[in-house]
């Protein structure tokens, strides 16, 4: 069974990273995937579950305990890495929204989502910040 966001964000209030198969500050930091050094996912699994909180707060559609989070380190053709988040219906498998900080291709913060099918960004801000307004 997968760990609920609920389960995610507690933990993270304790300071430990939770990952969405259970795991408990494991070493990969709750990514998916990365292409960047493995000893820097734990600093970017700090940061993105800071963002997670704040996004799930602005979202009211977003259900702690049938969610959970986890994160992608991306490595475009052209542009630098860029991290992401991706909010996933526990019992179907599918991902609702893929959150990005800010992306490598545009420089824009994006949120991606099944309202469009992800057909393109949803949302697009200077900042994180800007997308949660």
């Amino acid at each position: 069974m997968k760990t609920t966001l609920r389960e995610q964000l507690e933990a993270f209030k304790e300071g430990n990273i939770l990952n969405y198969d259970g795991g408990i500050n494991d070493w990969n930091s709750n990514f998916y995937d990365w292409f960047c050094r493995p000893t820097s996912l734990d600093n970017k699994a700090h940061k993105l579950f800071r963002q997670v909180a704040n996004f799930v707060a602005s979202r009211p559609d977003i259900d702690l305990d049938t969610h959970y989070v986890f994160f992608k380190n991306n490595c475009p053709m052209s542009g630098p890495l860029y991290d992401d988040f991706r909010i996933v219906d526990i019992e179907s498998g599918d991902i609702l929204f893929t959150v990005v900080p800010k992306c490598g291709h545009s420089g824009l913060a994006e949120i991606w989502g099944t309202e469009n099918d992800f057909k393109g960004a949803i949302r697009t801000s200077k900042t994180f910040t800007g997308l949660l307004k």
